[in-house]
């Protein structure tokens, strides 16, 4: 007589009500960051070349998007400006200025909302400089010292303009204590530090690269220089400690779902909220498979999103942060 095992896991999976009972990661709607493109035009909003269902609003229409995300328990937005290529300078000074796009966007948004929404933006320098480098370029090189007060400067004004929480994606070393230090001799000590502590040098922001004009599809650009080389886990550690060395509140990794098992490396060594981005490739990719029908868009999206928070991502910043909010609330 054949002897049958008397541990049977399936046992576990023999209804939806058992599965939730034992799922042991889930998402929330909570767990979603919403990243917006804002630009200064005319029009509604802008298709986004690469980036399909995804657009760049005008700030009188960006209210309306922000206003549905919030509706949908979305916490927070992540706001990346599409900037005239008439204010992009060598020293990316439009970057500091007060009444620039994104600080004009980050007014109304708190005029609009007050605290009922969180507001993200970007320390950096890529969509400003005319070379669409994250620091400004003397001599050929990407200057770190040199970026370092600009840095400074752009979170300072962001702050003033009611930012929650500035993020340096920069890659530049030793802008984390530089930027914390400048928002505290500012009486901006409330305003957290999300550090793109461990952002690689990959292939897959193109459509993001595009969108803010940094970079077209028939055009590179080498940001080898200071972005994290994608055979290294050990050096994004390093990065880590360093960030958190130098007082960054939480730490991002970038890109998400190539990058797993360095989320999964700082979260088990870091006590620090670890944030990943689904970069604009990554959602690129699930989004013109299923539109081609081989792929099932609402479970892969899930899953994908799913795995950034088994690998121990906090928060995810994720351009179908929307439709899953929206898939969610569907399911309750």
């Amino acid at each position: 007589m054949t002897a049958f095992p008397n541990i049977r896991l399936r046992r576990k999976r023999l209804g939806n009500w058992l599965l939730n009972l034992t799922r042991e990661n889930e998402l929330s709607i909570n767990d979603l960051i919403l990243p917006l493109f804002v630009h200064n035009g005319e029009k509604i909003y802008e298709p986004i070349a690469g980036l399909p269902n995804i657009k760049c609003y005008p700030i009188a229409n960006l209210l309306s998007v922000i206003e549905k995300a919030k509706n949908l328990g979305i916490n927070a937005v992540a706001l990346f400006p599409v900037v005239e290529n008439s204010l992009k300078t060598e020293n990316a000074c439009e970057a500091y200025n007060p009444d620039n796009l994104i600080c004009s966007t980050i007014r109304k948004i708190k005029s609009e909302f007050a605290n009922d929404i969180g507001v993200i933006a970007d320390v950096a320098l890529d969509p400003y400089t005319i070379c669409g480098h994250d620091g400004v370029v003397i001599n050929g090189k990407i200057a770190n010292d040199e970026t370092i007060p600009i840095l400074c400067k752009q979170a300072l004004v962001l702050a003033a303009a009611g930012c929650d929480i500035v993020a340096p994606s920069d890659m530049m070393d030793g802008r984390i204590q530089a930027i914390r230090t400048a928002l505290d001799s500012s009486n901006f000590q409330d305003v957290l530090i999300l550090s793109y502590a461990v952002k690689y040098c990959s292939g897959f922001y193109a459509p993001f690269r595009q969108a803010v004009g940094s970079c077209s599809f028939s055009s590179s650009i080498d940001k080898s220089s200071y972005q994290l080389d994608f055979g290294n886990t050990k050096e994004a550690m390093w990065e880590i400690q360093m960030d958190i060395d130098e007082a960054a509140d939480i730490i991002m990794i970038k890109p998400g779902m190539p990058y797993l098992d360095v989320i999964r490396a700082a979260a088990d060594r870091f006590d620090i909220p670890i944030f990943a981005y689904q970069v604009s490739g990554e959602y690129a990719m699930l989004k013109a498979a299923s539109e081609k029908g081989w792929l099932e868009y609402d479970k892969v999206i899930y899953e994908s999103l799913l795995s950034f928070k088994r690998a121990g991502a906090k928060s995810i910043f994720t351009y179908a942060a929307l439709e899953v909010a929206e898939l969610k609330k569907q399911k309750k």
